[in-house]
C-alpha cells in the first residue's frame, strides 16, 4: 500500500513538474514571438490601427454624432461644422454611417474567419492524422469545393437566400474552409512523423490529447497567419458584394453600400465626400490587417 501511494504521489509530482516546464516554455515562446513582431514596424502600426478600429466599432454609439439611419432633410450637403463629412443623397450623416459601418465590416471579417478556420482546422487535423480512405475522401470533397466558381456561386446563393449580414458570413465561410484544411493537413502530415508524437502514441495517450495538446500547438503558426489575411479578404468580399447590391442592404451602413453612390459620374466628380471616406476606410483596414499578417508570418517562422 505504501509503495502504491509513493508511486501515485511521485506520478503527480512528475506531471506537475512537466506542466510547469510547459508553462515556462510557452511563456518564452510568446515573449520571443512578440519581440520579433514589434521589430516589424509596419506590423506594429497595423496592429495599432486594427485595435483603434475595434474600439471605434465597440464605441460607435458614443462616437457617432447622429443616428446613421436618421434623415436630416439636408440632401448631399457638403462637409460643414454640423456634418463633418457632409450628408448622402438621402440626407444621412456620412460620419455616423462611416463609424457604424466599421462594426459591419469587422463583424463580417472576424466571425467569418472564426467559423471557417475552426471547421477547416478540425477537418485538416483529422484527415491528416488518420489518413487512409478518410483522408482521400475529405481531400476530394475539398477539391470539389475549391473547383466551384467562387463569386458566381456566392451571388446565386445570396440571391436565393436573401442579402443580409448573416447570409454573407455563412456563405463566405462555406467556401473558404478548404484552403485552411489543406494548409493544416500539410502541417500535420509533417508533424505526426516527429518522434514526440510517435512516443505519445506508444505511451497510449488518447487521440484527442495527441491531436490538440501535441500536434495542434505546433501547427498553429500558419493557421494564425492565414486567419489574419482571411479577415482582410472577408472585409473586401463583403464590401464588393454590398457595392453590387448583394450584401448588407440600406439603411444599415456598410462601407460597400456607401460606395454604391459612387457609380454616378456626378458623385465621382462633384461629391467626393460620399465615396472617398468609405474607400479610404476599406484601404486602411485591409492594409493594416495585412501588415499584421506579414508581421505574424515573420514572427512565427520556425526558422527564426
Amino acid at each position: 500500500m505504501a509503495l502504491s501511494e509513493y508511486q501515485l504521489n511521485n506520478g503527480h509530482l512528475q506531471q506537475a513538474f512537466v506542466e510547469t516546464l510547459d508553462d515556462h516554455a510557452a511563456d518564452n515562446v510568446i515573449r520571443q514571438v512578440w519581440s520579433r513582431f514589434i521589430r516589424h514596424k509596419l506590423a506594429l502600426a497595423g496592429l495599432i490601427v486594427t485595435v483603434l478600429l475595434i474600439l471605434v466599432a465597440l464605441l460607435a454609439p458614443l462616437l457617432a454624432p447622429n443616428d446613421p439611419k436618421e434623415v436630416t432633410g439636408i440632401f448631399s450637403a457638403a462637409p460643414s461644422a454640423k456634418h463633418w463629412l457632409g450628408t448622402d443623397q438621402v440626407g444621412r450623416d456620412v460620419v455616423s454611417r462611416l463609424i457604424y459601418a466599421t462594426r459591419i465590416s469587422l463583424i463580417v471579417g472576424f466571425v467569418t474567419v472564426a467559423l471557417y478556420v475552426t471547421f477547416g482546422t478540425l477537418i485538416g487535423i483529422v484527415s491528416a492524422y488518420f489518413g487512409g480512405w478518410l483522408d482521400m475522401a475529405v481531400m476530394r470533397i475539398t477539391d470539389m469545393f475549391m473547383a466551384f466558381p467562387f463569386l458566381m456561386v456566392i451571388l446565386v446563393i445570396i440571391s436565393v437566400l436573401g442579402s443580409n449580414m448573416t447570409t454573407i458570413i455563412l456563405v463566405l465561410a462555406l467556401f473558404s474552409w478548404p484552403g485552411v484544411a489543406r494548409l493544416v493537413r500539410g502541417s500535420v502530415l509533417a508533424i505526426k512523423q516527429l518522434d514526440y508524437v510517435k512516443a505519445g502514441v506508444a505511451l497510449g495517450l488518447s487521440t484527442p490529447r495527441i491531436l490538440f495538446q501535441h500536434i495542434f500547438p505546433n501547427a498553429i503558426g500558419p493557421i494564425i497567419v492565414n486567419a489574419t489575411f482571411g479577415i482582410a479578404s472577408a472585409i473586401m468580399s463583403e464590401a464588393g458584394l454590398s457595392f453590387l447590391g448583394m450584401g448588407v442592404q440600406p439603411p444599415t451602413a456598410s462601407w460597400g453600400n456607401m460606395l454604391t453612390d459612387a457609380q454616378s459620374l456626378t458623385v465621382l466628380t462633384d461629391q467626393p465626400w460620399l465615396w472617398v471616406p468609405p474607400g479610404a476606410m476599406i484601404l486602411i483596414t485591409v492594409l493594416a490587417i495585412n501588415f499584421v499578417g506579414d508581421g505574424l508570418r515573420d514572427a512565427l517562422d520556425s526558422r527564426q
